[in-house]
């Protein structure tokens, strides 16, 4: 069940910390009864901001895919790049 709290609960600001950093979930704060600002611990932003980034990546090349990309086996990948960082 998601957190939900009023904006004027943002004045406590060293409760609602102690909250977002022990849900580790967004707080959705309401604003006359509607939806309008969301809150988390910056721990939480950032495993949100890594999972959008692998998200990303896998669609790209889920796309590249279905746009005809050569396909490589994973141990000629592997090469290429122990050659291209390694020498």
């Amino acid at each position: 069940m998601p957190t939900i709290i009023p904006i004027r609960d943002l004045r406590k600001t060293s409760e609602l910390s102690e909250l977002a950093h022990k849900k580790q979930e967004p707080i959705y704060v309401t604003k006359k009864g509607y939806s309008d600002l969301v809150v988390m611990s910056s721990e939480f932003y950032e495993r949100l901001v890594q999972s959008n980034k692998i998200d990303q990546a896998i669609y790209e090349v889920e796309k590249e895919i279905t746009e005809g990309a050569e396909l490589i086996a994973l141990k000629d990948a592997m090469e290429g790049l122990n050659k291209k960082y390694y020498g």
